[in-house]
């Protein structure tokens, strides 16, 4: 497996994990507040309590989803090649 397919892959990955992630944070908000997220949380007409908290939740679970399909991703890469994807080499803090 090339680093081409990496260049591929990562991002790939990450598209859809953005997707999901999306669609997750919306269910857990209407869950959470009974009420539908704002369209658009930079609208004036938004209150900053419902906008920051919209912004909060939405940017943890898409970050924690892109981290987790990226990981997994990265997992199956070695697993076909044997070696790290290219820029993860040496991801270890000494």
């Amino acid at each position: 497996m090339s680093p081409i397919v990496w260049k591929l892959v990562g991002p790939g990955a990450a598209v859809v994990a953005g997707a999901v992630a999306n669609r997750l944070t919306k269910k857990v908000w209407v869950t959470a507040t009974k009420s539908q997220p704002p369209a658009n949380p930079e609208d004036p007409d938004v209150g900053w309590k419902e906008a920051v908290a919209w912004a909060l939740a939405s940017g943890a679970i898409i970050g924690v989803s892109r981290l987790l399909v990226e990981r997994q991703a990265a997992v199956l890469y070695r697993k076909a090649t044997g070696e790290q994807p290219p820029g993860l080499e040496g991801g270890q803090a000494a």
